[in-house]
This record gives structure tokens, sequence and C-alpha cells, in this order.
């Protein structure tokens, strides 16, 4: 593939750093430590059940919830590919 001044496997190189960096991220929004028995934001209680299924959780359903809409909203990633959505 003819890419101007780029060496070849440039693109390559490209798309796995952005992988990297992807996964990267993820692993740093993993909670860590001990679990919370109080969300951290509201101070509602963390249900055994949640506490136990998710180490190091820190914040209710509730809050996790608005976190993760939050996150998604910021993160600007065209998961459909449709090429109406690429336009916008």
């Amino acid at each position: 593939m003819a890419t101007g001044w780029a060496r070849d496997g440039a693109v390559q190189d490209q798309i796995d750093a952005s992988v990297e960096d992807a996964v990267e991220l993820a692993r740093s929004r993993l909670p860590k430590g001990q679990s919370l028995t109080h969300c951290e934001e509201c101070g509602a209680e963390i249900p055994e059940a949640r506490r136990q299924a998710v180490a190091g959780v820190r914040l209710c359903i509730s809050c996790q919830e608005e976190l993760d809409r939050e996150q998604a909203a910021q993160a600007g990633i065209n998961r459909r590919a449709s090429k109406d959505s690429q336009l916008r």
C-alpha cells in the first residue's frame, strides 16, 4: 500500500498503539483494593452481592450507571461505523 513518506508497517503500528492506549485506559478504570460498604458519591449502602462480584467497588449501582453514561458520552467512538454517522 502506498503511503507516501511513511515506512512499511507504519499504519499498523499506529493502529496497534491506539489499541494499546485503549486497553491501558480500560485497565486504569478497573476498581482496585478493598470494596467499600457505602458509595463514595451518595453514601448509599453497597449490597454485599455487588461487593463480592466486583473487587474494589466504590460506587453503588446508580452512581456507577451515571458515571458509565458520562464516560460513554465523552468517548466519541463511532461503534456503528455507518457512513451517515461519520458525516455528522
